[in-house]
């Protein structure tokens, strides 16, 4: 039985790899915009930029390479304090999910199985720039926001056409040039590097706000110049998705916002600014809205992202609210059957309690005890229902994805596929045979998500 599941395993995996190959056959420059969180996001609203390349990969986290046949490329980015690097090169499904096949990226997380994931991948892929402590323990720093970006926030990706030889222009410019940081907020910063990384493929293509940003550059101004570079070049073959956060128990990523934006909406910066100096509100109220009449909004038209799948359309807010109200009932009857139950707080307890591994075959599972049993629950699709399980546990970690996916807002979060796909997941985990799940599926409009996709002209 193993080696009949290690076999559909390795099949799966060529599967994805050559879904993937296919639809980013193009080599291609993508500017990642990622949202603020945590605490950072309290202060400034601009979160981070990075680029993801789809025609080069990491020999190692320092040194660039063209990319072989099947290699889904990397993300470049800039952080300050990690192995006085300027940029460090990370594969794109880890940078996104902290591992190496997208089949073991966790359906739900918390934050201890978040560091768990980092800091194994840390120890695996990145001791060149983040080495252990002299005791052996997980150093301190911001290495880890080089991997497991999806846990943390949204990422709005604005893809435009490369070239092969483009890319191998790159790797040599950026292999011989001195790679040591000079960070620095204002002049040197994130945006600054991927200003920088898509200019070096398109001259002049982006550039700083000095009034909207007084001259700092910023994520968002990036992603603007992006989408304005790509109206002025329609010859270049251009789209946008939304790489959503990973569904768990850690607050969600909030709207991303320039300097100006950022401290005119900030009640913390511009009540006392109002009450100190009118005039100087005034201002920034008048630039705010003067560099604001586009309203500029980075989760227009934008597809959704899935690892293991071509970019699709988000599901629409009749669907949704269809979606929801099914779970909701779902839920419901559970809880009508058993008072006790509360699936989700009881799941982020119950995890919070729990020590995060791997199984046999390096998927993330969770180690519990329940009374008087150890058990060992796996995470991941490729593993929720392949280690020995309790009770309602799998059931309880789709009926919380399910949750966060159906919320209302941006960004988008779920196109209507992986709707169906984690539904199925959750009438597996309820026990109803496997005839009985598309009876039991939930039945939205009758808009398909082909056709909302037809009319809409976009493409994935």
């Amino acid at each position: 039985m193993r080696g009949l599941a290690q076999t559909r395993r390795l099949i799966g995996r060529w599967f994805v790899m050559i879904v993937l190959s296919v639809a980013m056959a193009h080599a291609s420059a993508t500017l990642l915009l990622e949202e603020p969180y945590g605490k950072l996001g309290f202060f400034t609203a601009t979160g981070h930029a990075a680029v993801y390349l789809s025609g080069v990969c990491a020999e190692t986290p320092i040194l660039l390479r063209p990319c072989a046949p099947g290699e889904l490329g990397a993300v470049i980015s800039r952080y300050d304090g990690i192995g006085h690097y300027d940029w460090v090169a990370v594969p794109l499904i880890p940078y996104l999910y902290a591992v190496d096949q997208t089949d073991d990226i966790p359906l739900f997380v918390d934050p201890k199985m978040v560091t768990f994931l980092r800091d194994q991948y840390r120890r695996k892929h990145l001791q060149a720039v983040a080495p252990d402590s002299a005791d052996g323990a997980t150093p301190g720093g911001n290495w880890y926001e080089l991997v497991g970006s999806a846990y943390d926030r949204a990422a709005y990706a604005f893809e435009i056409e490369t070239s092969a030889a483009q890319d191998r222009a790159f790797i040599r410019a950026y292999n011989a040039a001195p790679n040591r940081s000079h960070f620095r907020t204002v002049s040197r910063n994130c945006a600054d590097f991927a200003k920088d990384v898509i200019n070096f493929y398109y001259p002049k293509a982006l550039h700083r706000s000095i009034v909207a940003d007084v001259g700092i550059a910023t994520p968002k101004q990036m992603a603007k110049r992006m989408v304005k570079f790509s109206e002025r070049h329609p010859e270049f073959e251009f789209s946008r998705y939304v790489i959503p956060q990973v569904p768990g128990s850690a607050a969600r990523s909030t709207a991303v916002h320039g300097v100006v934006e950022s401290f005119f909406k900030s009640k913390k910066y511009i009540v006392p600014s109002a009450v100190a100096s009118p005039v100087f509100a005034g201002c920034v109220a008048a630039v705010y809205v003067g560099t604001n009449a586009d309203r500029f909004d980075p989760a227009k038209r934008a597809m959704v992202f899935k690892a293991d799948r071509d970019l699709e359309p988000p599901v629409d807010a009749e669907d949704r609210r269809s979606y929801q109200i099914e779970l909701n009932h779902l839920v419901a009857a559970d809880v009508a059957e058993d008072p006790g139950i509360r699936a989700e707080k009881t799941l982020v307890r119950m995890m919070s309690d729990a020590a995060p591994g791997f199984d046999s075959e390096g998927r993330p599972v969770l180690r519990m005890r329940i009374g008087d049993e150890a058990v060992t629950v796996g995470v991941a699709q490729s593993n929720l229902f392949a280690t020995q399980s309790s009770g309602r546990l799998p059931q309880q970690i789709l009926e919380a994805r399910l949750r966060e996916e159906l919320r209302r807002g941006n960004p988008p979060k779920v196109s209507e596929s992986d709707v169906v796909q984690d539904w199925a997941l959750l009438e597996k985990a309820r026990n109803v045979p496997d005839d009985e799940v598309a009876t039991r599926s939930p039945r939205p409009s009758p808009t398909t998500a082909q056709s909302r996709w037809t009319r809409s002209g976009n493409r994935p």
